[in-house]
Protein backbone atom coordinates (compact mmCIF):
# COMPACT_ATOMS: atom_id res chain seq x y z
CA UNK A 1 0.00 0.00 0.00
CA UNK A 2 1.62 3.24 -1.12
CA UNK A 3 1.32 6.57 0.64
CA UNK A 4 -1.12 9.19 -0.62
CA UNK A 5 -0.06 12.79 -1.18
CA UNK A 6 -1.53 16.27 -1.38
CA UNK A 7 0.68 18.41 -3.63
CA UNK A 8 0.01 22.13 -3.19
CA UNK A 9 0.56 24.04 -6.43
CA UNK A 10 -1.90 26.94 -6.32
CA UNK A 11 0.66 29.74 -5.91
CA UNK A 12 1.12 32.57 -8.40
CA UNK A 13 4.33 33.14 -10.29
CA UNK A 14 4.64 36.82 -9.34
CA UNK A 15 7.93 36.50 -7.43
CA UNK A 16 9.35 34.45 -10.28
CA UNK A 17 8.42 37.23 -12.70
CA UNK A 18 6.30 34.76 -14.65
CA UNK A 19 2.96 35.31 -16.37
CA UNK A 20 1.77 31.85 -15.39
CA UNK A 21 1.29 29.93 -12.12
CA UNK A 22 4.55 29.23 -10.30
CA UNK A 23 4.16 25.46 -10.53
CA UNK A 24 4.05 25.65 -14.34
CA UNK A 25 7.40 27.44 -14.57
CA UNK A 26 10.04 25.11 -16.00
CA UNK A 27 13.25 24.03 -14.30
CA UNK A 28 15.68 22.52 -16.81
CA UNK A 29 12.86 22.01 -19.30
CA UNK A 30 10.31 20.37 -16.98
CA UNK A 31 7.48 22.18 -15.14
CA UNK A 32 7.98 22.48 -11.40
CA UNK A 33 4.76 20.61 -10.59
CA UNK A 34 5.73 17.66 -12.81
CA UNK A 35 9.13 17.36 -11.12
CA UNK A 36 7.52 17.46 -7.68
CA UNK A 37 4.93 14.82 -8.60
CA UNK A 38 7.60 12.56 -10.11
CA UNK A 39 9.58 12.74 -6.87
CA UNK A 40 6.54 11.61 -4.88
CA UNK A 41 5.90 8.79 -7.34
CA UNK A 42 9.50 7.63 -7.21
CA UNK A 43 9.26 7.47 -3.41
CA UNK A 44 6.32 5.07 -3.69
CA UNK A 45 3.20 7.24 -3.51
CA UNK A 46 0.24 5.48 -5.14
CA UNK A 47 -2.08 8.47 -5.48
CA UNK A 48 -1.59 12.24 -5.62
CA UNK A 49 -4.09 15.10 -5.33
CA UNK A 50 -2.72 18.31 -6.86
CA UNK A 51 -4.29 21.61 -5.77
CA UNK A 52 -3.98 24.17 -8.56
CA UNK A 53 -5.20 27.69 -9.39
CA UNK A 54 -8.85 27.50 -10.45
CA UNK A 55 -8.16 29.41 -13.66
CA UNK A 56 -5.43 26.99 -14.75
CA UNK A 57 -6.96 23.58 -14.03
CA UNK A 58 -6.93 22.53 -17.69
CA UNK A 59 -3.20 23.24 -18.04
CA UNK A 60 -2.35 21.25 -14.91
CA UNK A 61 -4.58 18.35 -15.94
CA UNK A 62 -2.99 18.21 -19.38
CA UNK A 63 0.41 17.74 -17.73
CA UNK A 64 -0.49 15.35 -14.92
CA UNK A 65 -3.68 13.38 -15.50
CA UNK A 66 -4.60 10.65 -15.43
CA UNK A 67 -0.97 9.72 -14.75
CA UNK A 68 2.40 11.43 -14.23
CA UNK A 69 4.85 11.12 -17.14
CA UNK A 70 6.91 8.01 -16.49
CA UNK A 71 4.67 6.66 -13.72
CA UNK A 72 1.52 5.12 -15.25
CA UNK A 73 0.73 3.22 -12.04
CA UNK A 74 0.26 6.41 -9.97
CA UNK A 75 -3.19 7.98 -10.11
CA UNK A 76 -3.34 11.79 -10.12
CA UNK A 77 -6.22 14.23 -9.96
CA UNK A 78 -6.17 18.04 -10.01
CA UNK A 79 -8.59 20.07 -7.88
CA UNK A 80 -8.98 23.82 -7.31
CA UNK A 81 -6.87 25.22 -4.49
CA UNK A 82 -8.26 27.45 -1.76
CA UNK A 83 -7.66 31.07 -0.82
CA UNK A 84 -4.87 30.01 1.55
CA UNK A 85 -2.40 27.15 1.76
CA UNK A 86 -4.39 25.66 4.64
CA UNK A 87 -7.58 25.78 2.57
CA UNK A 88 -5.79 24.18 -0.37
CA UNK A 89 -4.57 21.29 1.76
CA UNK A 90 -8.08 20.82 3.16
CA UNK A 91 -9.41 20.61 -0.41
CA UNK A 92 -6.76 18.02 -1.20
CA UNK A 93 -7.65 15.92 1.84
CA UNK A 94 -11.31 15.96 0.82
CA UNK A 95 -10.37 14.60 -2.62
CA UNK A 96 -8.19 11.72 -1.42
CA UNK A 97 -10.97 9.19 -2.05
CA UNK A 98 -10.58 9.86 -5.78
CA UNK A 99 -6.98 8.57 -5.87
CA UNK A 100 -7.48 5.57 -3.60
CA UNK A 101 -10.08 2.92 -2.85
CA UNK A 102 -12.76 4.51 -0.68
CA UNK A 103 -12.30 1.97 2.09
CA UNK A 104 -8.59 2.80 2.32
CA UNK A 105 -9.25 6.43 3.21
CA UNK A 106 -12.09 5.68 5.57
CA UNK A 107 -9.73 4.05 8.06
CA UNK A 108 -6.35 5.00 9.52
CA UNK A 109 -4.99 1.51 8.82
CA UNK A 110 -5.50 -0.77 5.82
CA UNK A 111 -4.66 -4.46 6.05
CA UNK A 112 -2.74 -3.78 9.24
CA UNK A 113 -0.62 -1.05 7.60
CA UNK A 114 -0.81 2.64 8.55
CA UNK A 115 -2.37 4.95 5.97
CA UNK A 116 0.31 7.60 5.38
CA UNK A 117 -0.60 10.95 3.83
CA UNK A 118 2.08 13.41 2.71
CA UNK A 119 1.61 17.15 2.25
CA UNK A 120 4.16 18.57 -0.16
CA UNK A 121 4.87 21.98 -1.69
CA UNK A 122 5.31 21.79 -5.47
CA UNK A 123 7.90 24.56 -5.15
CA UNK A 124 10.22 22.00 -3.50
CA UNK A 125 10.39 20.22 -6.82
CA UNK A 126 13.84 18.65 -6.47
CA UNK A 127 13.16 16.88 -3.19
CA UNK A 128 14.94 13.52 -3.51
CA UNK A 129 12.98 10.28 -3.18
CA UNK A 130 15.23 9.00 -0.42
CA UNK A 131 14.25 11.93 1.81
CA UNK A 132 10.56 11.38 1.10
CA UNK A 133 10.98 7.70 1.97
CA UNK A 134 12.46 8.68 5.36
CA UNK A 135 9.28 10.58 6.17
CA UNK A 136 7.03 7.73 5.02
CA UNK A 137 9.00 5.10 6.95
CA UNK A 138 8.92 7.16 10.15
CA UNK A 139 5.12 7.43 10.02
CA UNK A 140 4.77 3.74 9.17
CA UNK A 141 6.92 2.94 12.21
CA UNK A 142 4.32 4.39 14.58
CA UNK A 143 4.78 8.19 14.62
CA UNK A 144 1.73 10.35 13.92
CA UNK A 145 3.42 13.43 12.43
CA UNK A 146 6.87 13.65 10.84
CA UNK A 147 8.62 16.59 9.18
CA UNK A 148 11.98 16.86 7.41
CA UNK A 149 14.30 19.63 8.52
CA UNK A 150 17.89 20.83 8.26
CA UNK A 151 20.10 22.26 11.02
CA UNK A 152 20.81 25.97 10.73
CA UNK A 153 24.30 27.17 9.85
CA UNK A 154 23.76 30.94 9.89
CA UNK A 155 23.98 33.07 13.03
CA UNK A 156 20.46 34.17 13.97
CA UNK A 157 19.59 37.61 15.35
CA UNK A 158 16.35 38.91 16.79
CA UNK A 159 15.81 42.45 15.51
CA UNK A 160 13.61 45.33 16.54
CA UNK A 161 11.70 48.05 14.73
CA UNK A 162 13.14 49.43 11.51
CA UNK A 163 13.81 52.97 10.36
CA UNK A 164 15.06 54.46 7.10
CA UNK A 165 18.40 56.06 6.34
CA UNK A 166 19.20 58.11 3.25
CA UNK A 167 22.36 57.59 1.24
CA UNK A 168 24.32 60.35 -0.43
CA UNK A 169 22.82 59.63 -3.84
CA UNK A 170 19.26 60.10 -2.63
CA UNK A 171 18.37 56.45 -2.12
CA UNK A 172 17.09 55.20 1.23
CA UNK A 173 17.47 51.87 2.98
CA UNK A 174 16.10 50.22 6.08
CA UNK A 175 18.08 49.72 9.32
CA UNK A 176 17.13 47.57 12.32
CA UNK A 177 18.70 47.28 15.76
CA UNK A 178 19.76 43.86 17.01
CA UNK A 179 17.78 42.89 20.12
CA UNK A 180 19.32 39.50 20.82
CA UNK A 181 21.37 36.64 19.37
CA UNK A 182 19.32 33.46 19.14
CA UNK A 183 20.72 30.06 20.10
CA UNK A 184 20.44 28.08 16.88
CA UNK A 185 21.36 24.68 18.35
CA UNK A 186 17.73 23.83 19.11
CA UNK A 187 16.34 25.27 15.86
CA UNK A 188 15.85 23.68 12.44
CA UNK A 189 14.68 24.82 9.00
CA UNK A 190 11.59 22.83 8.08
CA UNK A 191 10.92 21.43 4.60
CA UNK A 192 8.30 19.24 2.92
CA UNK A 193 6.84 16.72 2.38
CA UNK A 194 5.41 16.46 5.86
CA UNK A 195 3.94 13.07 6.72
CA UNK A 196 0.96 12.16 8.89
CA UNK A 197 -1.45 9.39 9.64
CA UNK A 198 -4.69 10.15 7.87
CA UNK A 199 -6.57 10.56 11.15
CA UNK A 200 -3.99 12.98 12.56
CA UNK A 201 -4.06 15.17 9.46
CA UNK A 202 -7.86 15.26 9.36
CA UNK A 203 -8.10 16.12 13.05
CA UNK A 204 -5.53 18.89 12.67
CA UNK A 205 -7.34 20.52 9.75
CA UNK A 206 -10.74 20.16 11.40
CA UNK A 207 -9.30 21.93 14.44
CA UNK A 208 -7.72 24.60 12.24
CA UNK A 209 -11.05 25.23 10.50
CA UNK A 210 -12.90 25.51 13.82
CA UNK A 211 -10.34 28.01 15.14
CA UNK A 212 -9.72 29.87 11.86
CA UNK A 213 -10.04 33.28 13.51
CA UNK A 214 -7.80 32.44 16.46
CA UNK A 215 -4.28 33.86 16.10
CA UNK A 216 -3.00 31.11 18.37
CA UNK A 217 -3.86 28.58 15.65
CA UNK A 218 -2.42 30.60 12.77
CA UNK A 219 -0.27 28.01 10.99
CA UNK A 220 2.23 28.25 8.16
CA UNK A 221 2.47 24.47 7.84
CA UNK A 222 0.43 21.39 8.68
CA UNK A 223 2.71 20.32 11.52
CA UNK A 224 1.82 23.54 13.36
CA UNK A 225 -1.84 22.51 13.30
CA UNK A 226 -0.88 19.15 14.80
CA UNK A 227 1.10 20.97 17.51
CA UNK A 228 -1.96 23.14 18.23
CA UNK A 229 -3.88 19.92 18.88
CA UNK A 230 -1.35 19.05 21.55
CA UNK A 231 0.10 16.12 19.60
CA UNK A 232 3.79 15.41 19.10
CA UNK A 233 5.63 16.13 15.85
CA UNK A 234 8.94 14.42 15.07
CA UNK A 235 11.80 15.48 12.80
CA UNK A 236 13.88 13.49 10.31
CA UNK A 237 16.86 14.80 8.37
CA UNK A 238 15.98 16.92 5.35
CA UNK A 239 18.03 17.59 2.23
CA UNK A 240 19.50 20.73 0.65
CA UNK A 241 17.92 19.73 -2.67
CA UNK A 242 14.49 20.19 -1.10
CA UNK A 243 14.94 23.94 -1.45
CA UNK A 244 11.90 26.07 -2.22
CA UNK A 245 11.90 27.59 -5.72
CA UNK A 246 10.30 31.03 -5.37
CA UNK A 247 12.60 33.50 -7.18
CA UNK A 248 14.52 33.61 -10.49
CA UNK A 249 17.72 33.01 -8.51
CA UNK A 250 16.20 29.85 -7.02
CA UNK A 251 15.45 28.59 -10.54
CA UNK A 252 19.10 29.07 -11.49
CA UNK A 253 20.25 27.15 -8.40
CA UNK A 254 17.74 24.37 -9.09
CA UNK A 255 18.99 24.05 -12.66
CA UNK A 256 22.55 23.66 -11.35
CA UNK A 257 21.33 20.78 -9.17
CA UNK A 258 19.64 19.24 -12.22
CA UNK A 259 22.82 19.52 -14.28
CA UNK A 260 24.80 17.78 -11.54
CA UNK A 261 22.30 14.91 -11.48
CA UNK A 262 22.63 14.24 -15.22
Amino acid sequence: MGALAVLTAAGSGSRLGANLPKALVEVAGTPIVVRAAQGLAEAGCSGIVVTAPAQALSEFRALLTPHIPGYPEVKVIVVPGGVSRQASVAAGIAALTEVSAKESVAEDTVGGERRVVLVHDAARCLTPAEMIKRVITAVESGLNAVIPALPLSDTLKKVGASYDLSSGDGDSFSVQEVVDTVDRTSLAAVQTPQGFTLETLRQAHDYGTERAGDEAVSATDDAALVEALGKKVHVVLGDARAMKVTTPFDVQVAEIFCAQEE
